[in-house]
Formats: structure tokens, C-alpha cells, sequence
């Protein structure tokens, strides 16, 4: 059974840090990119960060560039994303994605709320 499992997530005051960590089952992990999203409420569901399958490259929406830092750690089977100085507008379920070839999978969200 293919999983994708979201953790990490929880309650941070502003200026904080978060390590969201993504762990896979069930598929051939290293075949993959792996992505992170977020969706805040009453907003889109928008792209945070990707790791290419070979870890050679990455990519960092604006907003979050030069705060959060992507990772994979094939031995684990899992994908952090380490997010440092939070702010307000970070709060959002953040999900993880799992893409090849037209193939997705999508795990549950976990919630990060960043409070002032």
C-alpha cells in the first residue's frame, strides 16, 4: 500500500522553527520528486518546495526562500522540509507529494499555525 505520512507540524510563535518530515511507504522513494505544499484557509493550495529525484536540484517559492530548506534522507525513506523564521502568513495544512511520470501521491496534511 503506497503511504505518504506528514509530521511535524503544531503551534509556533513567530520568528520560530518547524521540521515537517515526509515518510513513504510502499513505492520506490528515490524514484521520485517530493514536493511540499500548503493550503491556508480560504486560499488556494500553492507549491512550498521540491526536490528533484537525484537531489540535484531544488526549488523554493519566493516567499519561503532563504527560510526553509529542503532535505532527503534516502536511508529513511523520508523528506524534511526545515523551516526557520516563521511568520503569520506560513500558517496553513502543509502536504507532501510524491510525482513521477504522471503518477502523484499525496499524503495527509499537517497543520502549522504561527502565531504573533
Amino acid at each position: 500500500e503506497v503511504q505518504l505520512q506528514a509530521s511535524g507540524g503544531g503551534l509556533v510563535q513567530a520568528g520560530g522553527s518547524l521540521r515537517l518530515s515526509c515518510a513513504a511507504s510502499g513505492f520506490f522513494f528515490d524514484d521520485y520528486a517530493i514536493g511540499w505544499f500548503r493550503q491556508a484557509p480560504g486560499k488556494e493550495r500553492e507549491g512550498v518546495s521540491c526536490i528533484s529525484t537525484d537531489d540535484s536540484s531544488t526549488y523554493y517559492a519566493d516567499s519561503v526562500k532563504g527560510r526553509f530548506t529542503i532535505s532527503r534522507d534516502i536511508a529513511e525513506n523520508t523528506v524534511a522540509l526545515q523551516m526557520n523564521d516563521l511568520k503569520d502568513e506560513d500558517t496553513a495544512v502543509y502536504y507532501c507529494n510524491a510525482r513521477r511520470m504522471g503518477v502523484d501521491y499525496w499524503g495527509q496534511g499537517t497543520q502549522v499555525t504561527v502565531s504573533s
